[in-house]
C-alpha cells in the first residue's frame, strides 16, 4: 500500500461498503451484496495488514463493534445466527491487505444453512496434494 488511497479501507480509499457503526479505533462497514444481505466488515481505522497486527486496544474496539453489529443486524434483518471470521494473507483468501473481520448474518431458509466457515475447507477436494502422496 505505497500509494495514497491504494487501500480501499484507508482514508481516501474507494470503499465498497457503507459506514454503519464506529468507535474511536474501528468502523463497521456494511456491504452491498445481494446474496449476503446485511453482511459487513469491522476494520481498524489505522492500516493494519492482518488481525495479527491489531493493537490490544483495537481488539477491544473490534469486540465492541461486533456486539453492536450483531444487535443492529438482528433488528434490521432478523438475523438468526452469524458467521464471523478473518482471512489472513492471500492463501487464506484475504484480497484487501487491511485487517477486516467479516460479520455475516445467517438464516434458516438459506440453501447453505448449517454450513459454517470450516465446512468448505473440510471437503475432500481441499486435501493438500502432499498429504495425498502426490507431492
Amino acid at each position: 500500500m505505497d500509494e495514497p488511497g491504494a487501500c480501499p479501507f484507508c482514508p481516501g480509499g474507494a470503499w465498497l461498503y457503507g459506514l454503519e457503526l464506529e468507535n474511536d479505533l474501528c468502523l463497521f462497514l456494511a456491504g452491498r451484496e445481494p446474496v449476503l444481505q446485511g453482511s459487513g466488515v469491522i476494520i481498524p481505522r489505522a492500516h493494519r495488514p492482518t488481525v495479527f497486527d491489531l493493537t490490544p486496544a483495537e481488539w477491544v474496539a473490534t469486540f465492541d463493534l461486533l456486539q453492536r453489529a450483531r444487535d443492529l443486524l438482528r433488528e434490521r434483518y432478523q438475523a438468526e445466527a452469524f458467521s464471523v471470521g478473518w482471512n489472513c494473507g492471500p492463501t487464506a483468501g484475504q484480497d484487501v491487505p487491511h485487517a477486516h473481520l467479516h460479520v455475516i448474518p445467517r438464516f434458516a431458509d438459506e440453501p447453505f444453512a448449517g454450513r459454517g466457515i470450516r465446512w468448505w475447507l473440510r471437503q475432500p477436494e481441499n486435501l493438500r496434494p502432499s498429504l495425498r502422496g502426490e507431492g
